[in-house]
């Protein structure tokens, strides 16, 4: 699975900006940097989730706070447009000396706008993603409620920004003001993907428009059909983050590296190689992407349980699940299940019915039981029997059979 970093880098003014990698589980196909939108941080949902599920795609998304936003330093009122693109030109320096040079450049809203701009400025990026981004980053004071009048008569006017206030100054508005985002996406000679709603309020797919038709090709423009600016819904999130990934193959990933597939109905799992490492493996169940590997003394790259964990790990969910079901049903005051268990090959001990009496190595999974919560000793003892009914652990215990076909026969199931 992929995991978060916690890390920090000096921006462009020399305050410390506060930063997260996403990293996959493996090796990464690709690095990317994330711009967020101007009324947003790094943390916020889309930002979060859409990193996320880039990283459980292969891809290591660094996301950052901007200068004088979110948890990182500096004051707001001294940056403006051409600082946060300098501050993303700083977060790709980093990365290249640190970590891996960003070959993908996604933005959303403003963030989009800046990573349009600036790209020509980061030698390693090879493609650009903008998520409702405007095509006149002027578009955005509009949007924010900024009495210009006030600033233009004071030099500054305080606003609420996503529950903070903030100053936006004249120099703010003079700097935003001579940005051209669509001469920039003019002279991008990138490949650019445009991801909008036909339905944002905030920022209207007009702009979409404009920028699709300065961009030259290969351009590509997606419709996010009924989301809202934010890209609040986790489903909207999700299918944009798995577009950016199989578009952004073509241009910035390794050849070696083969993308996730795409997951069957039914609730069938589908495993697959990913090219890299001699056993890594993609595990594909739903919108669930994960890793399955060998460890690194058996000559895996360790990018994600082994098949054997898999399986604990299946009968681990599953006692744990069953328990919670039956206590519910007896409206027991159950507070916690936890469930430890290991594999290995061994002598199946007096009494244990698998190994039918005879001296061989049988497969011995131990399941030890953790129960939480205000219970008398035979509902405890009660518990723990039906922890043997799990369907899990009756399947285990059961004739298995299973049927080897090659892929595209019928009958499978």
């Amino acid at each position: 699975m992929a995991r978060t970093e916690h890390m920090t880098f000096q921006g462009a003014a020399g305050e410390t900006l506060d930063a997260r990698l996403e990293r996959p589980a493996g090796p990464p196909r690709a690095y990317a940097l994330f711009a967020h939108c101007f009324t947003c941080s790094k943390d916020y949902f889309a930002a979060t989730r859409i990193s996320r599920q880039l990283a459980d795609r292969g891809f290591a998304v660094l996301r950052f706070d901007f200068t004088g936003l979110g948890e990182s330093d500096g004051e707001f009122s001294g940056t403006n447009f051409s600082s946060n693109v300098a501050d993303l030109v700083k977060a790709a320096e980093f990365m290249a000396a640190e970590h891996g040079a960003p070959s993908l450049l996604i933005g959303h809203s403003l963030g989009g706008a800046a990573a349009i701009v600036a790209a020509h400025r980061i030698p390693s990026v090879k493609a650009v993603a903008t998520l409702a981004a405007p095509a006149d980053a002027e578009h955005v004071v509009q949007t924010l409620g900024v009495d210009t009048d006030v600033v233009e008569e004071t030099g500054s006017s305080v606003v609420t920004l996503a529950g903070r206030e903030i100053t936006i100054t004249r120099q703010f508005l003079e700097d935003i003001a001579e940005q051209n985002v669509e001469a920039a996406a003019r002279k991008l000679r990138l490949p650019l993907l445009i991801a909008h709603s036909p339905v944002d309020e905030v920022v209207g797919i007009d702009n979409a428009s404009r920028l699709f038709m300065e961009a030259r090709h290969p351009k590509s423009f997606v419709s996010l059909d009924h989301a809202n600016h934010l890209i609040s819904d986790r489903r909207d999130a999700g299918y944009i983050a798995g577009v950016i990934a199989a578009w952004a193959a073509r241009y910035v990933a390794g050849s070696e590296t083969r993308d996730a597939p795409e997951a069957a109905e039914g609730g069938d799992v589908i495993v697959a190689e990913t090219g890299q490492g001699r056993y890594e493996n993609h595990v594909v169940v739903g919108e669930h992407v994960m890793m399955a590997d060998e460890p690194e003394d058996v000559g895996g790259g360790d990018a994600g349980p082994s098949p054997y964990q898999y399986l604990n790990a299946a009968l681990g969910a599953c006692t744990s699940m069953t328990l919670r079901m039956y206590a519910e049903r007896k409206d027991w005051p159950l507070e916690r299940v936890s469930v430890r268990l290991h594999h290995e090959k061994g002598h199946a001990e007096d009494g244990e019915a698998a190994a039918e009496g005879e001296d061989r190595k049988v497969d011995i999974i131990e399941r030890r039981i953790s129960i939480e919560g205000d219970l008398d000793e035979d509902q405890r003892s009660r518990l723990m029997e039906i922890a043997d009914k799990c369907p899990v652990h009756r399947t285990l215990n059961s004739p298995v059979v299973i049927r080897t076909k090659p892929d595209g026969e019928s009958g499978v199931h």
